[in-house]
């Protein structure tokens, strides 16, 4: 916003000419000084005094409505701003940006129909970037009041690219397509209440919430309207395997036993399926059925050589095995997808003690400890529910 305030401010000494021609020049030239001095030290109330004994005095200079439009918009008087602005562009149509600060302020008076067009033209220009960047988040909220959605959406991942890493920028855009979602899942259960599409988009949304009973209920009815939709087996076995989480030793077990089954089945369906493969991997290693796991783990891997978690998960198969030099390579493979997964080094670490190769075990174990004292430090800040179980230490 201080840039805004000082290119716009720059157009008061544009008038300084018509000041010194005028009979009382001298107290013009006092006005505009102290008007111009408050602005850029922010004080506003004084600033706005200044602007509007100006405008009484030299009431044909569209310089001095812009400046007072401005200082309105700074106190977010957005209505007291709409006047002055609009009176200096009928005096200088082409005065710069006082277009856009009167967009800026009809859209914050939700007057979205009328402030487009300004919006518009500021967020496709290049020259301003801050007052791009105010413009682009003005334009998608009154494309949301305009009930534009989608290209507000358009919007929202354009300034996500121009500025990835703007908390605003990132809040907005997150509640935005939050409230995209939920529009299109309302409309899918409009048009389409009974499909696969919408019992399985329940289901999604269950399982986020943690209610599993739920998701496998929309999952299961899914499959008796479409029985080899791909995905869903795994799904149902990805919801037992939390819900799991959730009761007593027995019923987790029968639950995992379940999973189990759903995931063969999702194999059997897909045979590519890394995410099936993997979870089954997972399990049976856990179990101690290294060779099963290694297999499971080596189908997935195959099947999308990017899977960080499964390489991680045949390396710790394979230092089981008393196999430490392959498990390196699949570390290194882990690390170069991820240089910041302390698991990795940790692996990496016991590997490399497997071989007697001290100096290299220090090394990976120095940066285990130093990726999770900053994991320590900092907030988990992952929203969306993991798509496989996740590598983690094994508790001794």
């Amino acid at each position: 916003m201080r840039r805004l305030i000082l290119t716009l401010s720059s157009v008061c000494l544009a008038a300084s000419s018509a000041y010194a021609q005028a009979p009382d020049a001298g107290q013009l030239e006092r006005y505009a000084q102290d008007a111009q001095r408050a602005l850029t030290e922010q004080r506003y109330d004084d600033a706005a005094r200044a602007y509007e004994k100006l405008r009484e005095l030299s009431p044909q200079t569209a310089e001095v409505h812009a400046q007072l439009g401005l200082v309105y918009f700074q106190q977010h008087a957005f209505a007291k701003a709409v006047p002055p602005l609009r009176q200096a562009l009928k005096l200088q149509p082409a005065l710069p940006k006082v277009d856009v600060l009167l967009a800026l302020c009809l859209s914050e008076l939700g007057q979205y129909k009328e402030a487009l067009p300004g919006l518009r033209k500021a967020f496709k220009q290049t020259a301003d970037d801050p007052l791009r960047r105010l413009a682009g988040l003005q334009l998608t909220r009154a494309y949301t009041g305009l009930e534009q959605d989608d290209k507000a959406v358009e919007v929202a991942l354009e300034l996500g690219r121009l500025y990835p890493d703007d908390p605003e920028v990132l809040y907005h855009g997150g509640r935005l397509f939050g409230n995209f979602a939920y529009l299109q899942t309302m409309k899918l259960r409009k048009v389409a209440p009974d499909s696969v599409f919408m019992h399985q988009a329940a289901g999604e949304a269950n399982e986020s919430q943690g209610t599993y009973d739920a998701a496998i209920r929309e999952y299961r009815a899914v499959l008796a309207l479409g029985p080899g939709r791909p995905g869903i087996h795994f799904r149902i076995g990805r919801s037992l395997l939390l819900r799991a989480r959730q009761l007593s030793d027995a019923d987790a077990s029968s639950a995992r036993t379940e999973a189990v089954k759903e995931f063969e089945e999702e194999l059997r369906l897909d045979p590519t399926s890394a995410d099936a493969a993997y979870e089954l991997g997972e399990i049976q290693r856990r179990a101690g059925e290294l060779d099963r796991a290694a297999e499971m783990f080596d189908l997935a891997v195959k099947s999308y050589p990017d899977f960080e978690e499964a390489r991680i998960g045949l390396a710790r198969v394979l230092i089981a095995q008393h196999k430490p030099e392959p498990a390196i390579g699949q570390l290194q493979k882990a690390i170069a997808l991820n240089r910041t997964n302390e698991v990795s080094y940790y692996q990496l670490a016991m590997a490399y003690r497997s071989l007697g190769q001290a100096a290299e075990q220090q090394k990976a174990l120095a940066e285990f400890q130093r990726l999770r004292a900053e994991k320590r430090e900092r907030e988990d800040s992952m929203l969306a529910p993991r798509q496989v179980t996740k590598q983690e230490l094994d508790e001794k």
